[in-house]
């Protein structure tokens, strides 16, 4: 995976290198996908996202926010066609998505019966606190979204004593589904593996 350059700082997150890596592969993006955000804040998802789909509709609810997406997207090199929009999700969210990402919890389940009445093929929310990923877990589950839940965690070394120890990031729980498509599971690649994933 290429390196995301984020000189600007948003003063929340950004997305882990690690979990944007996974988060990618199961969305599995390709030139004729759009792909739609709900909140960009450092843009990190949204870089990483333009060097695959075709086009990238970005929806960031606060102003400096979406100032950081934009400056972080320009220091980057990226070929997609992308819309920053200042929008609080459902508002502002197209009808014709074929890969969404919800990077936070505000008006989730909105934001997931825009999915299910658009007819998105691939969905994927991240959530850090165990109380709102078993209600998120449910509202896909109702909606008939979800294929997988995933839960990680990633530990990085430092020096302790002239040894190696570690330090633990928040787990994150990946939830990953979709409204629409032929129910073929995405490979790594963004093509097609065959089988039903559901």
């Amino acid at each position: 995976m290429s390196r995301v350059a984020l000189p600007h700082d948003a003063k929340a997150g950004p997305t882990k290198p690690e979990v944007r890596a996974v988060l990618l592969q199961k969305l599995g993006l390709g030139p004729d996908d759009h792909f739609v955000e709900v909140g960009s804040c450092t843009g990190a998802v949204t870089v990483g996202a333009a060097r695959r789909a075709g086009r990238v509709t970005a929806l960031e609810r606060k102003p400096d926010r979406l100032e950081t997406t934009e400056r972080n997207l320009a220091a980057n090199d990226v070929a997609a066609d992308v819309d920053l929009r200042e929008a609080e999700a459902p508002d502002g969210l197209p009808d014709d998505a074929d890969a969404l990402f919800l990077g936070g919890s505000r008006n989730y389940e909105a934001v997931l019966d825009h999915a299910v009445e658009t007819g998105v093929d691939r969905v994927v929310m991240n959530v850090s606190r165990l109380e709102v990923a078993g209600a998120a877990t449910e509202a896909f589950r109702e909606r008939d979204l979800l294929d997988e839940v995933v839960q990680f965690q990633v530990s990085r070394g430092y020096e302790l004593a002239g040894a190696t120890s570690f330090d633990s990031d928040n787990p994150v729980y990946m939830l990953v589904g979709g409204a629409g498509g032929d129910g073929e599971e995405v490979a790594a690649d963004g093509g097609s593996v065959g089988g039903d994933s559901r």
